[in-house]
């Protein structure tokens, strides 16, 4: 299971909408294994196979601790949504793909969605609270979404200038 590079922002992967996966087979498994390996290895609690360059509609998920739902790790293929809180919260999001910086996003408090296993098998998932809002995020990244887009135009602005201010440093140590 080798760790795979997360792309960040800028990478055009990131923008386009993924390809639906057509063949549950050995690739898959080996690209989900991946992917939790890379998420576990970026001390993450979600990944979308985008992230690490893969353009296909793929998501892993792992809450820890923090996994009120029972759901433990997961991954979900061909994942949508089919239902949605009106009711929505708020709360500070941060991305593998934008490291270092967050924000607070609002979102439907509770979602449904349904998709396959890696072995092709039908999954419904129905989330509250931090997996809902996990879920969708990476449903975002699917979609060719980041978590920025969904923040005021000032807001994303302020954001992306700290994380440009950052990723200098980064470059400059």
């Amino acid at each position: 299971m080798p760790i795979r590079e997360i792309r960040i922002l800028g990478d055009p992967v990131l923008r386009k909408r993924a390809e639906e996966v057509s063949s549950f087979d050995a690739e898959l498994d080996r690209l989900v294994q991946d992917m939790f390996a890379t998420m576990y290895h970026a001390r993450g609690i979600g990944l979308a196979a985008p992230q690490v360059g893969v353009s296909l509609r793929v998501m892993v998920l792992d809450l820890g601790e923090a996994d009120e739902e029972g759901l433990g790790p997961f991954a979900l293929v061909n994942p949508k949504l089919v239902e949605a809180s009106r009711k929505t919260a708020r709360s500070a999001e941060g991305c593998l793909s934008i490291p270092g910086v967050e924000e607070v996003v609002e979102r439907p408090e509770s979602v449904v969605m349904e998709g396959f296993t890696p072995k092709g098998e039908p999954r419904i998932v129905q989330a509250s609270g931090l997996m809902a809002r996990a879920l969708q995020h990476e449903l975002d990244h699917l979609d060719g979404i980041l978590f920025i887009d969904r923040l005021s135009p000032l807001k994303r602005q302020l954001l992306l200038k700290k994380w440009q201010r950052l990723q200098a440093e980064e470059v400059a140590s």
